[in-house]
């Protein structure tokens, strides 16, 4: 009688905490919680998605695009509508000539991006920008398959929360990037070739931003550990934010054997010689252990390119990592370290001669210092 009174009552108090969250959901001036627990909620949100069918993502505004047969440089399958007439899959890619910027999302708020998806050619040529109402300086910097955890152009499987890469090429990310004015997104082709097809989808909802909310920021890096070790993983952050993931493009150029015992470090608030966050080892931070003996791919983290210490040089490693229910929060200030260190022969560590390539990822309040100058295409190009 008592377990069943017990079982009873839980039940009730349940109920009506659910019912709670509801009423004041449905209530309330603020944005519905995204995620699962949101997908009930009804409120005045308005979903809008823009693709080359509908380059504004106006209501009503999708696959008007008319046959042109006279048009001399189409996108891949161009023409394959000119039958079938207005209505008919007539521009589902954009072209994209060698050196050409074209603006991929250009939208008023307040809203917030929930998905992109897009194919390209899997190349460093290809640099996504993302800027938030009105900015001067891009807030997202990247070259577009690195944006996505594909690491030295080489494709790799990626099943995580936030970031998901299925074959052959096809590139997804979730994660939120509220807006309140504006929203513009650049895509630039700086290689020397053209690119014929460029498929996208970028979904966003318009509603409400939350006064909390920071603004999404991502930026790419690189440099030879011979010259830069600890390997700076981002720097020159100002403001208040939550760093929320690591991508690392790791290249063993010297040496085999393993990579991985070099500590990541926070520095934050102040820190200066010494910092607040201290890991214990590479693998560690990528939520593995004792080594990568194999790879994975989780919701948090993983090493997606075949694992191995040994083979021919250069060894490549693609690694993420997604703070997502453990966000580093930071009040003022940022700096982001990883040591590139391996095993000697003599058992002791040593210091490595390596090319890693990041991204950062985070939220922060705006305006955010200036990024620094992204690298050329020729630095950019993954090591041979």
């Amino acid at each position: 009688m008592k377990s069943f009174i017990f079982k009873s009552v839980t039940r009730f108090c349940m109920i009506l905490a659910s019912t709670l969250l509801l009423f004041s959901a449905c209530n309330s001036d603020q944005p519905v919680q995204s995620g699962l627990a949101g997908l009930p909620m009804l409120d005045n949100t308005r979903t809008r998605s823009i693709s080359a069918e509908n380059m504004t993502g106006e209501k009503g505004k999708g696959g008007m695009a008319i046959p042109n047969p006279s048009e001399k440089k189409p996108a891949a399958s161009g023409r394959a509508a000119d039958d079938l007439g207005q209505g008919w899959k007539v521009k589902p890619f954009l072209r994209v000539n060698a050196g050409q910027t074209v603006t991929l999302m250009d939208v008023d708020g307040p809203g917030t991006i929930e998905h992109i998806w897009m194919v390209e050619g899997l190349s460093r040529a290809n640099v996504l920008r993302f800027y938030w109402d009105g900015e001067t300086y891009p807030s997202v910097e990247v070259p577009a398959p690195d944006f996505f955890a594909v690491g030295h152009e080489k494709f790799a499987r990626v099943n995580s929360q936030v970031v998901t890469v299925n074959p052959q090429n096809a590139l997804n990310c979730y994660w939120p990037m509220p807006f309140r004015r504006h929203a513009k997104v650049t895509f630039t082709n700086e290689s020397e070739k053209d690119l014929e097809l460029l498929a996208f989808q970028i979904t966003y909802a318009l509603s409400p931003v939350s006064e909390k909310s920071g603004y999404f920021h991502a930026q790419w890096r690189r440099a030879k550990t011979g010259g830069q070790n600890p390997y700076v993983i981002l720097d020159g952050v100002k403001g208040k934010g939550r760093y929320v993931g690591t991508f690392l493009a790791w290249t063993q150029m010297t040496s085999k054997g393993w990579f991985g015992e070099g500590e990541v470090k926070f520095f934050m608030d102040g820190d200066t010689r010494f910092p607040t966050i201290c890991g214990t080892g590479t693998e560690d931070y990528f939520l593995g252990s004792y080594g990568f003996e194999q790879s994975y791919s989780t919701q948090y983290s993983g090493t997606t390119l075949p694992a191995t210490t040994e083979g021919d040089l250069p060894n490549l490693w693609s690694l993420y990592r997604w703070h997502l229910p453990d966000p580093i929060c930071f009040e003022n200030d940022l700096k982001v370290t990883i040591q590139a260190l391996g095993w000697g022969s003599n058992g002791k560590y040593r210091l490595l001669d390596d090319d890693i390539a990041s991204v950062a990822y985070w939220y922060q309040t705006e305006p955010h210092q200036p990024f620094p100058a992204l690298l050329p295409l020729v630095l950019r190009k993954p090591s041979k």
